[in-house]
């Protein structure tokens, strides 16, 4: 990866950023489940973690942005963010350092499976349905929320804090390991498992990501996997600074079960050919 870009190679990465930054804040992911394939196929020889490393920046930038986007409308329950946050931090710095023990190849047959499994789920639930638990008193482990939004929109739930904290610290430890932020796990597992009301999910996984990627990068600059991927790394940043403000602006005006089938599709395909690329070494 050459440390030097020209203008229309830069441009083309602030516009990519861009797309990545709305349609990630839109769906309440940091965008790096896009972002990560697409390094891979435009990098095929790069080390894992220089990779992982420019997208976990870029998925900070993102989630910096929308979180801040996400505060004006009052949509971040801040308790339970801070709580899984400080379960997803040491999984994030533990798989940040991991990825620099992996071979390309290997890296690329790990990924590959996770990013077809991820595919599979988004086709077959595009749709993230909002389960209260209405009825259900509740319990000594029991932690009931109510958040108000800056449009008087009003939410009541309650969920396991202990399902929370152990769901946060797997999912940071993956999404740092693997470089694609996490989001795209973290707002259906708020969602299904936990119960959150899907724009407070949204917003509150935002916040998450944004201290979770913080964590990944700063490891990641320490190691130095970031010294030479600076230049692709601000242009992308750049674009979804600006891309997750109209990604917010849009989130409760779009219906996007037909672009997440879409984004299923595009990387169930992607998936499979960093898979057969995975296994040509193997002669499989």
């Amino acid at each position: 990866m050459s440390s030097g870009l020209g203008a229309v190679h830069y441009l083309g990465f602030i516009a990519l950023g861009f797309g990545l930054g709305a349609y990630g804040t839109l769906i309440g992911a940091g965008g790096g489940f896009i972002l990560m394939p697409l390094l891979l196929v435009i990098y095929p020889e790069e080390n894992p973690d220089r990779l992982t490393a420019i997208s976990l920046a870029v998925v900070f930038a993102n989630a910096l942005s929308g979180s801040a986007a996400y505060a004006w409308m009052r949509r971040i329950d801040y308790r339970s963010g801070l709580m899984f946050a400080a379960a997803a931090v040491p999984g994030a710095i533990i798989g940040a350092l991991q990825t620099s023990s992996v071979s390309r190849n290997r890296f690329n047959l790990i990924f590959s499976v996770v990013i077809i499994l991820v595919a599979v789920v988004m086709a077959l639930r595009p749709n993230l349905e909002h389960n209260p638990r209405g009825g259900h008193p509740l319990s000594r482990w029991e932690i009931k929320r109510c958040l108000v939004e800056a449009d008087g929109a009003s939410h009541v739930w309650t969920f396991y804090p202990v399902i929370g904290i152990g769901l946060s610290f797997f999912v940071g430890y993956f999404s740092s390991f693997l470089g694609i932020g996490g989001g795209i796990i973290h707002v259906p597992a708020l969602v299904w498992f936990l119960h959150f009301p899907v724009h407070v999910a949204t917003a509150t996984s935002h916040f998450i990501l944004a201290i979770m990627a913080l964590a990944g990068t700063l490891v990641h600059i320490g190691t130095g996997a970031l010294a030479q991927s600076w230049p692709e790394t601000l242009g992308l940043g750049l674009g979804v600074l600006l891309g997750a403000q109209l990604g917010a602006y849009f989130s409760k005006r779009v219906k996007s079960a037909w672009i997440i089938r879409s984004l299923a599709f595009a990387l169930g395909l992607v998936g499979i050919r960093i898979l057969i690329t995975s296994l040509k070494p193997l002669g499989i």
